[in-house]
């Protein structure tokens, strides 16, 4: 088909070299930063899964095979069973606690037996995580031993679903906290007291 002549008379050679348009550069969150910018969002990043009866050796190779130091627990259902840090697989003290305790070899420790369950963790509704800055969500966990805050939503059936994760690493390291010269600073309540140290 013809090109018409508004469209052909609107192709212009290049007789210049063009500057190259870039997106904006994102601007670096601060305490008045909405609270969403430090949620790892699952409608948007997929979650990193495995399952409870998953072998820990398998689950430590997971993890640096996919370059995560967090892995969701799931049930048979699917269903959020827990959480599993890198250090509880790297660290071996629960592991060591589950062989003494159900008479295994390591190879026989499973996911569940050193996850952190989710009865352990906290949750916040999506809604109201929306409606905090990072400063107010620091304040309102500022007590909490917690490394991971839950954050839910309503599915369409009316049941709470997992939305996303908060992790007490990701807010310092959003807020310009140097985790490598605080490594103590795990939960939210150390995080806090890092970044209070810095006018939060």
């Amino acid at each position: 088909m013809p090109l018409s002549l508004g469209l052909t008379q609107a192709l212009q050679p290049i007789n210049t070299r063009l500057a190259i348009e870039h997106p904006p550069r994102p601007t670096a969150p601060t305490p008045d930063t909405s609270a969403i910018a430090v949620l790892t969002d699952f409608t948007q990043t997929p979650p990193r899964t495995i399952c409870e009866s998953t072998p820990i050796g398998q689950a430590h190779r997971s993890m640096l095979q996919e370059g995560v130091r967090l892995l969701l627990v799931t049930d048979e259902s699917g269903h959020l069973s827990g959480i599993l840090n890198a250090r509880e697989v790297i660290g071996g003290r629960r592991i060591t606690l589950a062989m003494q305790h159900h008479g295994l070899s390591r190879e026989e420790v499973t996911v569940k037996m050193v996850q952190t369950p989710g009865e352990a963790l906290h949750a916040m509704p999506y809604a109201q995580l929306a409606r905090l800055t990072i400063g107010e969500l620091m304040e309102a966990l500022r007590s909490y031993g917690d490394q991971h805050l839950l954050i839910t939503s309503q599915g369409d059936d009316g049941a709470p679903r997992l939305r996303g994760l908060v992790s007490a690493s990701d807010i310092g390291r959003a807020l310009g906290v140097e985790l490598t010269l605080a490594p103590e600073a795990r939960s939210f309540a150390d995080i806090c007291q890092v970044v209070l140290g810095h006018e939060l």
